[in-house]
């Protein structure tokens, strides 16, 4: 006799741009949404009932519609308006999870309406609702970072295969994951986002680093301390090692200017930091 234990089913990847046409400028925004739903649907997997599923195709045009019809303040905000939507029209539905990324585009100078995209950096939501309860969670994803002074690593633990070198003055780069709890009522999604980005690089950029895992735990608290509103904090940063290259058997020296950047193998730090 075999059981259901555990299903969802939603829509991913439905691309959306969409653009707010003020008087004097225009606001550009680009997101992907994922949804997912949990709920009465096993009959669905078993039976072929159809009755009881919302085709995901609806679930796509849904976020269109609520685009046009509520606008896009805030990723956090737009994630919520569908979530309340869904769990309020699908009466069988217990619990549903927004994921939404966006690419930022910035304006090009002056201009009311030209923009170039940032790269690879997203900005991310993921906002779970049930019949109960509602929890957002912000964050960001693929931001690439460098300082070229500030960091060591020394006093690692060595074993007969190990050929690191100890050094007092590297490169350290990584691309930034992260995201955090958000508690609080009538949060500003945007200005805490942007606030906790600045707080996130200015903390990289000063901290003088021992270690990649001592720089994130100090931006996480940084984050912590000065933010009431986050519960959590979860950093991933992977180390993206810059070799120094040897110029010797070329009868040149080489004080720190000249690298290698190696994309594979990476070392991998992640921690979770509460209150």
């Amino acid at each position: 006799m075999s059981e259901i234990v555990f299903d969802t089913y939603g829509k991913t990847r439905v691309r959306l741009t969409y653009v707010r046409r003020l008087d004097t400028h225009h606001e550009l925004k680009e997101l992907t949404v994922d949804v997912f739903m949990e709920g009465a649907f096993q009959d669905a997997f078993t039976k072929a009932d159809n009755s009881i599923v919302l085709p995901t195709d609806t679930m796509k045009n849904t976020v269109y519609a609520l685009a046009r019809n509520n606008g896009i303040n805030s990723i956090e905000e737009f994630a919520r308006d569908l979530a309340r939507h869904f769990l309020a029209g699908v009466a069988h539905l217990n619990k549903v999870r927004l994921e939404v990324k966006e690419v930022p585009w910035n304006r090009i100078g002056e201009s009311p309406a030209a923009f170039v995209q940032a790269g690879l950096e997203r900005r991310t939501t993921s906002f779970v609702a049930t019949r109960s309860s509602e929890t957002v969670r912000s964050g960001i994803q693929d931001l690439q970072i460098l300082k070229t002074t500030d960091s060591a690593f020394t006093g690692f633990l060595k074993d007969q295969y190990t050929t690191l070198a100890e050094t007092t003055d590297r490169l350290l780069g990584t691309v930034l994951q992260g995201d955090w709890l958000c508690t609080g009522k009538d949060l500003d999604f945007n200005q805490t986002h942007a606030d906790i980005r600045s707080l996130l690089l200015a903390t990289f950029a000063t901290h003088k680093s021992l270690s990649v895992q001592q720089t994130l735990y100090v931006m996480a608290e940084a984050v912590l301390e000065q933010f009431a509103s986050v519960a959590e904090i979860h950093l991933v940063m992977p180390n993206k090692h810059c070799l120094l290259v040897d110029l010797s058997k070329f009868g040149l020296d080489n004080a720190n200017q000249i690298f290698q950047p190696i994309d594979e193998p990476s070392g991998y730090i992640e921690a979770r930091i509460s209150r």
